[in-house]
């Protein structure tokens, strides 16, 4: 388990991570709102600790940017605050679960890994196909064992690909699906991701064109 820690106070943070390593849980610590966005623009976390009161976007404007990127990531508010209507709040901002600061370590793990065994009971099954692997969840990629790092929208593209289990896919039906409603349908985006994930995924390539009709994953056999 990977989990962001954002919190401002250090000497809190640092024990927490600390804490957490004892008991096989990754942390990354930070101490603002604007860390904390940077962070989850470019790693996966399986949870998320959210002071509210921290310098910056608030931990509300974290837990909202996590809410609004679908990425379905548990939130764990952390606060001074023990009142109704601050945790009636946080739940309406999309937290999951709430801790009052004083609190015990050993709440907090419990507390962490309930959370993460709620969160596989909903995880997406992992796609196999031709040697690829995409698991949506983690949103990772191994080919034939192998890691492979695609940006977000590579990911996308390729996600609605295998899907298709070897079906064709459109230019048009993959920037609906992979692109938000303002992409210019005249846009040679399209082309341009499936280039460069072929380039990603290396030889022999796997992704074919059909000439005129879209793309599809190439299955032998």
């Amino acid at each position: 388990m990977r989990v962001l820690i954002v919190e401002d106070e250090p000497h809190l943070a640092e024990a927490i991570r600390d804490g957490l390593r004892l008991e096989a849980i990754a942390a990354d610590i930070v101490g603002d709102g604007d860390s904390a966005l940077e962070l989850l623009s470019v790693n996966t976390y399986d949870l998320a600790v959210l002071d509210r009161d921290i310098p910056g976007p608030s931990g509300d404007e974290v837990a909202r940017h996590i809410v609004a990127s679908g990425s379905k990531m548990p939130i764990l508010m952390l606060t001074a605050a023990d009142r109704i209507d601050d945790k009636a709040s946080g739940f309406e901002l999309g937290a999951d679960d709430y801790l009052t600061k004083p609190f015990e370590l050993r709440e907090l793990v419990l507390r962490l890994r309930a959370l993460d065994r709620r969160r596989a009971y909903a995880r997406p099954p992992v796609h196999e196909l031709e040697g690829l692997r995409l698991d949506p969840f983690r949103r990772e990629v191994f080919r034939d064992d192998r890691y492979v790092a695609l940006t977000r929208k590579q990911f996308a593209v390729l996600e609605v690909l295998v899907a298709a289990e070897g079906g064709i896919v459109s230019a048009e039906e993959l920037l609906a699906r992979a692109w938000d409603e303002n992409a210019n349908p005249l846009t040679n985006a399209v082309r341009i991701t499936v280039s460069a994930l072929r380039k990603r995924l290396g030889e022999p390539w796997i992704i074919a064109t059909v000439a005129g009709v879209g793309y599809r994953i190439d299955i032998h056999g």
